[in-house]
């Protein structure tokens, strides 16, 4: 997928640039024509030579040549470019991107770039660990770009933790990915519920659950990688999306979320329900904090709270798409069959407590997908982007007839 396709590869000055090396021949390798923009203090860990070597093209590091006065158009590069991948990248260059301090050729080149672009941090656990990095990275990702997860193992100071920069291979197989997904949901509206409802029982306290959001935006992110105009509305979760032209419609209180969910669903193709929203909410919000102190321990009563998959499933149209959620404890099958059918659903994701690794708050997780008309699919224990991508696979070569295999 990669063959013919324009890479700048940067390269930023951290002991991790020898991979670089390998990641520039696997590129090549795969095809692709690569041009290395490197920085003053990256030429430090591995030589020009060397690179220009393996890419058949001059490196660029400079804003002009010293010999010449040739200028090295940094607008040239951003226009020439399919996708930039930033491998190292230290904590100085991912702060200088963060917030525009062009001050290399690496900085403005990536200022300058039209094309989607990939970072993949290497540096020491600590840097890794700290709020301004934490801060920068989530920037970054708010701008639109793809961020490629350091690993966990040993580092330059012999400190073992997160900091690792991504193997070559893999970070190949993350632009690879990329490139190789069809827009098969170009046109379409998708519309995603994610996270917990936070139901209040006083100005500070809450009925809620453990539900993180992970799944739901996985699945906003591997929509609008296909092409749809996605929205998601979402309860109070700490998950960013990557694009701002992903819509998030924040809500907190289920009936918050039935109001926003139908608005959107109106002249949605496909809503797809995996948000945690609670089944009860307190029949009344104390006006002010409940304080222990008081002789009488208080009575909360509850009230059923709307039934958003259920809602939608009595206003769906012909050609529109209804995907639920169900995570069970006990007859797990029946159960989630059980709501496909209640709810008018066109296909029900079913994950259960029994499976390791499934559920609230984890990075992946394990499902089986029922069909109403009695179709069923099992997956293995994946990462929620790779589960995002079954979901979406299934739902769009059995319902809207196109085979992305």
């Amino acid at each position: 997928m990669l063959k013919g396709k324009h890479i700048i590869l940067g390269i930023s000055g951290g002991i991790a640039a020898y991979k670089s090396v390998y990641l520039l021949r696997l590129l090549i390798k795969a095809g692709a024509e690569v041009q290395v923009v490197i920085t003053p203090s990256g030429k430090e860990f591995i030589t020009p030579v060397t690179l220009s070597a393996l890419s058949g093209k001059p490196v660029v590091s400079e804003f002009f040549s010293a010999n010449t006065g040739e200028w090295h158009s940094h607008v040239d590069l951003g226009l020439w470019v399919d996708a930039m991948v930033i491998a190292p990248a230290t904590a100085s260059s991912i702060a200088k991107m963060a917030h525009g301090v062009a001050d290399n050729m690496l900085i403005t080149t990536y200022l300058s770039a039209k094309a989607p672009v990939f970072i993949a941090p290497a540096m020491d656990l600590d840097m890794m660990a700290h709020p301004s990095t934490q801060h920068n990275i989530e920037l970054l990702r708010s701008y639109g770009n793809h961020i490629i997860e350091p690993g966990t193992g040993e580092l330059a100071s012999h400190l073992v933790g997160k900091g690792r920069m991504e193997e070559p291979e893999q970070i190949v197989k993350v632009l690879s990915d990329f490139f190789s997904v069809k827009k098969s949901l170009r046109g379409k509206k998708v519309v995603i519920t994610a996270g917990p409802t936070y139901e209040k029982i006083d100005p500070v306290r809450f009925i809620g659950n453990y539900s993180s959001g992970k799944m739901g935006y996985a699945i906003a992110e591997e929509a609008f990688r296909r092409g749809a105009d996605v929205t998601i509305v979402s309860g109070p979760v700490s998950v960013k999306v990557s694009s701002p032209d992903i819509k998030v419609i924040n809500v907190e209180s289920a009936k918050e979320m039935e109001a926003a969910t139908v608005a959107e669903f109106a002249a949605a193709d496909i809503a797809i329900m995996s948000a945690a929203v609670a089944d009860y909410a307190p029949s009344e919000c104390a006006r002010s904090k409940i304080k222990r102190e008081k002789d009488e321990i208080p009575i909360i009563t509850l009230v059923k709270n709307p039934d958003i998959a259920a809602e939608l499933g009595k206003k769906k149209r012909t050609g529109q798409l209804l995907v639920g959620f169900a995570l069970e404890t006990d007859n797990v099958e029946f159960n989630a069959k059980d709501k496909l059918a209640r709810k008018n659903l066109d296909m029900i994701v079913l994950n259960s407590l029994q499976d390791k690794g499934a559920g609230f708050g984890t990075d992946t997780n394990k499902i089986t997908i029922f069909t109403s008309d009695n179709d069923r699919y099992d997956f293995s224990l994946k990462s929620k982007p790779e589960v995002a991508a079954d979901i979406l696979d299934t739902l769009i070569n059995k319902y809207l007839h196109i085979d992305e295999a």
